[in-house]
């Protein structure tokens, strides 16, 4: 039980920057203290104690602020970040390494009995307020918009957006390493954006790292070419980029991005 607890204590600093401390996840995130309640609930479920499962998960709700049947079945490293108004039916399978953000509903669509809830495969993550709905399987890898509205099978790695969730972007190919390299030394990092989803932002940022990338190898072998030949070339380096900030904000004005994540 312990090692289970130390596990998800790990998943949260993986997934929350704003996260401190052991003592303030331990006390301070609903989305923890409802996936331990719902662990005990399910347990009782399972051994036909139903009645008191149910009244332990209605004790989490009011609690937290989130909704997860006994019935449910939830994977390993599962992490519910701030939680308000999740939903989670009674025959809804999470694989593990799983995320969901605030106001997510992994719904039914039919009265009927038997299997009528979504099954999330491995590292899904799920945005605030999207509604994945019915017996679907989302693949693993896949990415649910913010608001989106899913009714229908997700690929693996694929991204879903908008009402009702269309996909957007398969799994992209992984960046070249000196892609990846270059990325890094600017400090670039598009929180949770895969290169081919739809924000331009990242999109003209992700064009100029593969120009400079190319550019850079093309000056190499152009300066290598003129040496070759005899002529000479300026010894001086480039400046380093490891650890360049670009701030382009008035000095003690805050960044227009800070305060976005808690």
């Amino acid at each position: 039980m312990f090692d289970r607890i130390r596990e998800d204590v790990r998943s949260v600093f993986a997934r929350d920057p704003a996260a401190r401390g052991r003592l303030e996840i331990l006390l301070a995130y609903p989305g923890l203290h409802a996936i331990w309640f719902h662990r005990l609930s399910h347990w009782l479920w399972n051994h036909r104690l139903r009645l008191l499962a149910r009244l332990l998960s209605n004790l989490a709700r009011w609690l937290t602020g989130i909704e997860i049947h006994p019935g449910a079945c939830i994977g390993r490293r599962f992490f519910i970040d701030h939680g308000m108004g999740v939903v989670i039916g009674e025959t809804a399978e999470i694989g593990d390494d799983c995320t969901l953000y605030h106001g997510v509903t992994l719904g039914g669509t039919s009265w009927r009995h038997g299997k009528r809830h979504p099954t999330l495969g491995n590292n899904v993550v799920v945005g605030a307020g999207a509604k994945v709905l019915g017996p679907i399987q989302v693949g693993d890898g896949a990415r649910v918009g913010s608001n989106a509205v899913v009714l229908k099978d997700v690929p693996e790695g694929a991204t879903v957006v908008g009402i009702p969730g269309r996909v957007v972007s398969r799994a992209p190919a992984e960046p070249a390493p000196d892609h990846a390299r270059l990325a890094e030394r600017l400090g670039f990092d598009a929180y949770g954006v895969a290169r081919d989803m739809p924000d331009p932002v990242a999109h003209a940022v992700n064009c100029m790292l593969d120009h400079i990338s190319v550019l850079d190898a093309k000056v190499q072998t152009l300066t290598a070419s003129v040496r070759a030949l005899g002529g000479e070339v300026d010894e001086r380096g480039l400046p380093p980029l490891d650890g360049c900030q670009i701030d382009s904000s008035p000095e003690g004005e805050a960044s227009p991005v800070e305060g976005v994540k808690n």
